[in-house]
């Protein structure tokens, strides 16, 4: 038998695996951080400074901000110091650590959408109802349940992926602990742990995406039932953003961990992983921001205060 041995350590190849170009990407990546964190920071002051934002929709949008600074915050500043200080070296339960909050407060963002669909879909469809079924006991009790749903599926990929064996070579082809990358260094076969792994996203993911769909067909229905084009512009403007924000979160986090490994490719990868962990929380500010007259108000009401 050959004897192997066991990593406690890994090795991230960071954003780029050509030498040249990572200094590159570590400005672009430490600017594109700090300007994100920066507009999610703006995007919770104002909902919480403005009492006429103190509705379900913009308390569920204070807490998709807070997730999206949680989880760029997970991974992007260790990446980027590991790229300044030409170490990539990350311990195993580091690794472990990271993989859980990722995948936690991706989970826990998907579920916050469900939610933010279902509010969506009762105050256009149940408009005189919609006071009492969104109460405020009722938003604090979906957001709860997004973050113990979130635990709890983060606590099963983490479980699922770090029972399995690793050892030599101990290089992730990628900027953070990922799922995807960390199945293939694995010593032993994975494919019963990439399939339990894949039915339980799939559940999750499809239940979740499934919710969205029949809320918006909903909206839909009843946007197409309003005789004004005025009225339905306005009906329909009130989810746009949300549904923007849907397309980017499912189109790019599916695309990486709706995959067999066996077809993962790390360039791939490491662009989706660009796309769902950077870039959609990112441009969440400014889709709920560009289009709602009562969000910019708020943060220029937020940018008199901060500068007088």
């Amino acid at each position: 038998m050959t004897n192997v041995t066991a990593v406690s350590v890994f090795i991230l190849l960071g954003f780029s695996a050509v030498p040249e170009s990572r200094l590159l990407s570590m400005a672009a990546f430490l600017l594109i951080y700090v300007a994100a964190v920066l507009g999610n920071v703006c995007v919770v002051a104002a909902i919480t400074l403005d009492a006429r934002l103190h509705t379900p929709m913009y308390f569920f949008l204070k807490h998709l901000s807070l997730v999206d600074i949680c989880s760029m915050s997970t991974t992007l500043p260790r990446a980027i110091m590991a790229t300044f200080l030409g170490s990539g070296e990350i311990s195993l339960p580091a690794c472990a650590s990271q993989l859980f909050a990722f995948v936690c407060l991706g989970a826990t963002e998907g579920f916050l959408t469900t939610s933010m669909a279902y509010d969506r879909c009762l105050a256009i469809y149940r408009p005189l109802v919609y006071g009492a079924a969104m109460s405020p006991q009722t938003c604090v009790s979906l957001v709860a349940v997004a973050w113990g749903s979130g635990l709890l599926f983060s606590a099963f990929h983490t479980a699922n992926t770090f029972s399995l064996p690793f050892c030599g070579p101990n290089v992730i082809d990628h900027f953070f602990c990922d799922i995807p990358p960390l199945l293939r260094l694995a010593c032993d076969r994975a494919e019963a742990h990439e399939a339990a792994g894949f039915a339980v996203s799939g559940c999750v993911i499809m239940s979740c995406f499934a919710l969205t769909t029949l809320s918006y067909v909903r909206i839909l229905a009843t946007v197409l039932q309003i005789r004004s084009a005025a009225g339905r512009r306005k009906a329909f403007s009130t989810c746009s953003s949300h549904l923007a924000t849907v397309l980017l979160f499912y189109g790019t986090g599916s695309s990486a961990y709706m995959r067999p490994i066996a077809r993962y490719s790390p360039l791939q990868g490491r662009l989706a992983a660009l796309f769902y962990s950077i870039l959609t929380p990112s441009l969440n500010p400014l889709i709920y921001s560009l289009r709602n007259q009562d969000m910019k108000a708020a943060l220029r009401k937020l940018y008199f205060q901060v500068s007088s």
